[in-house]
């Protein structure tokens, strides 16, 4: 059995902070592979359009392409429409049918947790990790006991054991990542010219978004 970790998003653009979060799960988790999940267009987010998906695809691939168990996966966006996280999980678990799948988020996206299709079964039937994010304190007074009485805490941990977790389905909350990036406040800077090119973006990505003016 192999543990595959997806972690869904925008990731308009990627930045140091997305890569600091695949590498320390990674890790933390002992997976065999992480795959960035860039979503089409978030159904979360519907003031917002995101920049063009196979631009955001693009700048994930030139991220991740030095990272050994760090890929990106096209699933979303091939869809060409809006997705529900839990349809696209159902999809991936039985494409992965004998392995673990875990489902990584931040603690922005854990608090509106409440407005996400069917989400008590969405929290009840895959496992998940909840990234700390500055902020965002991680809390679960939001959601029902029998989610409540999936909760791991692993925060603060530096190693963690699979043999030490209950049996079925589980959510674990970790704090292996403090960054102070910001992907919206990214934009902004890049679409006023006053960001330093090295803040943040992967130089590579930096490169393509200067050389395709994916921000202008």
């Amino acid at each position: 059995m192999k543990h595959i970790a997806y972690f869904g998003g925008t990731f308009d653009p990627v930045h140091s902070g997305h890569l600091a979060i695949a590498r320390e799960v990674t890790s933390l988790f002992h997976l065999d592979r992480f795959y960035f999940l860039p979503a089409y267009h978030a159904p979360h987010k519907p003031d917002r359009p995101p920049t063009l998906a196979l631009h955001r695809y693009a700048m994930l691939c030139l991220a991740t392409a030095e990272e050994k168990r760090v890929f990106v996966s096209p699933h979303e966006i091939e869809k060409n429409e809006k997705r529900y996280t839990i349809d696209t999980i159902a999809e991936l678990q039985k494409k992965h049918l004998h392995d673990a799948v875990y489902f990584v988020m931040g603690a922005d996206s854990w608090a509106d947790i409440r407005t996400w299709k069917e989400w008590e079964t969405l929290l009840l039937t895959s496992n998940h990790i909840v990234m700390g994010r500055p902020g965002f304190p991680l809390e679960a007074q939001h959601v029902t006991d029998p989610i409540r009485s999936r909760i791991i805490d692993v925060r603060g941990s530096s190693s963690f054991s699979r043999q030490d977790s209950p049996a079925g389905t589980n959510i674990y909350f970790t704090d292996a990542v403090h960054s102070a990036a910001s992907a919206t406040n990214l934009r902004t800077d890049l679409r006023d010219g006053s960001l330093d090119r090295t803040d943040h973006l992967p130089l590579e990505v930096a490169n393509y978004i200067e050389k395709y003016e994916v921000y202008r």
